[in-house]
């Protein structure tokens, strides 16, 4: 079966690798420039499809008519995307007939769209999945072909998670991707009524709100630590990113984001404290708590935000 392949990030490597290991002749992957401005901690699933000598294309938009006809003069078969970034037009689906499959990091059909295990985490699940579902015109609405769970734990974050969900992905494709090539997949139609949609975020989402909860804002830290861009606060024209701390939900009757002591460092939320442990202070990274209390001067009794 020939197949051309959408892909990019971790999963895009996972889904990159498991179509060769099964048998499929992959004739082209479309994959995106890496952005200057974001931190690169995935491996590169154009250096490895380079090295087997397939050809790779990073168009920056895949729906031109132009590219569009490039595609359709490659005759492929099937159709995978694997975490690629822009929605692909009916135009290309309509190319393989029905065999266009994409990789979703969530069990479907909760946390469709963006950036679906950072909203996992910052809604404080215990357990997240990937999904491999039919391509349709509507995002991550097609018929589901087979999924794969993971526990999220109370220590884990995003960074964490990240082997978890690549060897979620390498279970489900192993089990799913037989079953495609020989076109005996059994289809599940998506419960509309367990359906939620969630957008993309955006750095400036991190900014923290210290009238919630320590558990809700320790959810946000996990969410987007490091290599994401991380939760933030200020103080004295300040920004302080927080990649590690630890909900205290003794009660407290402080100011939200009031500084209650230095050793350790502990901030009052709206219900609760929290203890942090790690961190970034303008250009100083990776942080300890004492060396947070002294890039940004802070002293008992002080308020972020």
């Amino acid at each position: 079966m020939k197949a051309i392949v959408f892909a990019y990030n971790i999963l895009g490597k996972v889904g990159f690798e498991s179509l060769l290991k099964h048998g499929f002749e992959i004739c082209a992957l479309v994959t995106h420039e890496d952005e200057p401005n974001e931190k690169i901690y995935f491996e590169s699933v154009a250096a490895l499809a380079e090295k087997k000598g397939i050809k790779v294309f990073k168009p920056a938009s895949p729906n031109t008519p132009e590219f569009i006809q490039m595609i359709k003069d490659l005759k492929p078969d099937a159709l995978f995307s694997f975490y690629y970034r822009q929605m692909i037009c009916d135009d290309i689906l309509n190319i393989v007939n029905d065999k266009a499959y994409n990789l979703h990091g969530s069990l479907l059909p909760k946390y469709r769209g963006r950036a679906p295990l950072n909203w996992a985490v910052l809604h404080g699940e215990t357990t997240a999945g990937v999904t491999l579902h039919k391509m349709v015109k509507k995002a991550d609405r097609g018929e589901i072909v087979d999924q794969q769970g993971f526990d999220i734990l109370e220590e884990d974050n995003i960074c964490t998670l990240q082997p978890k969900m690549s060897n979620a992905a390498s279970i489900l494709l192993e089990r799913a991707l037989p079953a495609i090539f020989t076109g005996t997949e059994k289809l599940t139609v998506q419960d509309e009524s367990k359906a939620s949609y969630f957008g993309g975020r955006k750095a400036e989402d991190g900014i923290i709100h210290w009238e919630k909860s320590a558990k809700e804002i320790n959810n946000l830290i996990r969410a987007v630590t490091d290599p994401f861009p991380g939760a933030f606060t200020f103080y004295n024209g300040k920004k302080i990113v927080i990649w590690s701390a630890k909900a205290i939900s003794e009660p407290d009757e402080n100011k939200p984001g009031k500084v209650v002591s230095l050793n350790p460092l502990v901030i009052s939320t709206g219900k609760g404290n929290l203890n942090i442990t790690r961190g970034k202070v303008g250009n100083a990274d990776n942080l300890s708590a004492q060396s947070i209390i002294e890039e940004a001067g802070l002293t008992p009794g002080t308020t972020l935000g």
